[in-house]
This record gives C-alpha cells, sequence and structure tokens, in this order.
C-alpha cells in the first residue's frame, strides 16, 4: 500500500523529493511517488515542505501538521531568555500538578526531535504521593548498599537523619520516560524528548528537575524501581523528571561558564 498520494495541485516543484532525508521519493509523470522498497521514517519534511499542500503521507498526515506561518517567531533576544529562563527547581510547593498538565507535558515531549525519528519513548506519569515516598526508600536502600555510596553519602545522611529527600526534592509529581530495552537510542531520545518538557513546563506555571539519582538506581542490576512502577520487562527507564509548582521564583538569568569554542577553518 502506497503511503503518499499527490493532488491536482502538484506543481513537480521537486522540493520534496530534494528534502527527503531518506531518498524515498522520486518524480513520476503526476508527480512524486515512492521508490520501490525504499523505507519511510515519518519525518513529514516531504508534507511540511510542500508549497502547495498537494502531498499527503500516511505516516505523517497533512491534516496533524500545523501551519507555521500561523505563529510569529520569537527573535533572537527573545529566543535567548525563553532558553535561559529554565532552571533545574529543587524546592516546591505542597501541592500536586492536575493531570491535564501532566499530559500537556508530555504531549510536547512526544514531539522532540529523536534519532532517525525513531522516537519509541513513552511515558508514566506518577501521581501517587505515597508510590513515590517508596520510591524515595527503595533508591535511598540501594545506595546504602552500593559500592558507589560514597559519593552518594549526603543523600543517604540527610534522609535518614533530617527526612531530607534529596531523590525528588519533595516534587508532588513524576515523569519517567521509557523505552524498548534493546534500542540503541532509548537514553538519547529521553534526553531529547525530556528537555522538551522542561523547556515548556514554565510557560504552565510548573518547575522541573531531572531525576539523576532515581534514574541510576533505577539502572542498576536488581533494582526494584521499574517494578515499583510497573514497567515492563522489555522495557527500561531511559530518564525520569520530577514536577510540581515551584516554592520560589527567580529574579535573574544565571549566567555559565565562559564559552570555550574552536574554530577549524
Amino acid at each position: 500500500m502506497s503511503l503518499v498520494t499527490v493532488n491536482e495541485q502538484c506543481i513537480k516543484c521537486g522540493l520534496c523529493i530534494n528534502e527527503c532525508p531518506v531518498y524515498v521519493l522520486k518524480m513520476g509523470e503526476k508527480g512524486p511517488e515512492e521508490v520501490e522498497n525504499a523505507h519511510c521514517v515519518a519525518c513529514g519534511h516531504c508534507v511540511a515542505i510542500c508549497p502547495k499542500s498537494a502531498i499527503d503521507n500516511a505516516k505523517s498526515p497533512l491534516a496533524l501538521q500545523v501551519d507555521a506561518h500561523e505563529f510569529p517567531k520569537l527573535n533572537p533576544q527573545q529566543a535567548e531568555h525563553f532558553l535561559r529562563s529554565r532552571r533545574s527547581i529543587r524546592t516546591y510547593q505542597d501541592k500536586p500538578v492536575p493531570r491535564e498538565l501532566l499530559t500537556k507535558l508530555a504531549n510536547i515531549a512526544r514531539l522532540a526531535p529523536t534519532a532517525a525519528n525513531s522516537q519509541g519513548i513513552s511515558y508514566v506519569i506518577v501521581e501517587n504521593k505515597q508510590l513515590i515516598e517508596k520510591a524515595i526508600e527503595n533508591t535511598i536502600e540501594m545506595i546504602e548498599n552500593s559500592p558507589v555510596r560514597h559519593i552518594l553519602e549526603a543523600a543517604v545522611v540527610g534522609y535518614r537523619e533530617q527526612g531530607i529527600d534529596s531523590v525528588f526534592r519533595g516534587a508532588p509529581n513524576l515523569i519517567i520516560a521509557i523505552a524498548d530495552k534493546n534500542s540503541p537510542y532509548a537514553r538519547n531520545n529521553a534526553i531529547s524528548c525530556l528537555t522538551y518538557l522542561e523547556l515548556f513546563a514554565p510557560s504552565l506555571g510548573l518547575g522541573t528537575c531531572w531525576a539523576g539519582i532515581f534514574e541510576y538506581v533505577a539502572a542498576v542490576e536488581n533494582s526494584p524501581l521499574p517494578a515499583l512502577f510497573n514497567i515492563p520487562e522489555d522495557k527500561i527507564i531511559a530518564g525520569a523528571v520530577m514536577v510540581g509548582y515551584p516554592k520560589y521564583s527567580y529574579k535573574r538569568l544565571v549566567d555559565r561558564q565562559p564559552l570555550d569554542v574552536t574554530y577549524i577553518n
């Protein structure tokens, strides 16, 4: 069954053919058509670039694409401010995030670029506070018996002696990215998707932070964490972020280390 259909608006400009990253298309009598035995990666470039809306692709339908001209682009200063405004939030208000907003975060995450457009990331959204607390306890227990305990000793001592949560920082919600266990792209794809999520979160009044300690323990052999969150055996936890309403607001944009770049001419 052909993935590509072309209507009478096609002017045979060839843009879709030139832009296809996997060379799926060739020019036929009535316009672009598929090359035999080619493998479309569903990037949607062919549909997105057409000046006449003349081509459709079953893997990336025209009906699901959005007219890019409907939205103004940020100027460079606005874009820099937007990117620099993202902060890793480690203090949260004691209130849960509505499911509607958590779903919006995951929906933005799925739009992120992935290796070879493989996508393959799905999400577990944790709303159960008791489950999060159980995950903290399991994480600390695993660290206590880990050969790298000395690196995370402060997290153990803080939790055991003062009740300080260094795992999820008191966040009311957790979003876990999962992927096929055998995917070579799992971690990189998860990083891309969760970065989109993090950048979008402030527009909803939310804060996020990567749950690095949790990720480390979840990846340890025989870790109880995947089972705790009902992760299928053929999947892995590829990334996780805590989510909540920030307790405080930041008044300034923090700088980073000076730019270190080498040009090769």
